[in-house]
């Protein structure tokens, strides 16, 4: 009987898992179809959207990365776009944001 209900047990943790992982990856879909519409629009159309960068990188290649972060249920979010010379962004990435 212990057998039978460690096997349930185990299958509704390994399903629980999964519906997490599902809806993280959604989440993730999702932000990664928001962010990729600023590819190719310019710098002052990204600060209209998300406002004043909390920080900038310069990189070697006179490139900069715009750094924005937030905070939603103690978890930090981190937006990076980079904007090219002619202020242009060309990439970006996105750690814990959903």
């Amino acid at each position: 009987m212990k057998f039978i209900l460690s096997i349930i047990f185990i299958f509704f943790l390994i399903s629980g898992c999964k519906t997490v992982t599902d809806k993280v990856d959604k989440a993730s879909e999702k932000e990664t179809k928001k962010l990729s519409k600023f590819l190719k629009k310019t710098e002052s159309e990204l600060k209209i959207e998300f406002g004043k960068p909390d920080s900038v990188e310069l990189l070697s290649n006179k490139n900069k990365i715009l750094i924005y972060n937030e905070s939603k249920f103690k978890i930090k979010c981190e937006r990076r776009f980079e904007v090219d010379q002619k202020n242009i962004v060309v990439a970006f990435n996105s750690k814990n944001c959903f």
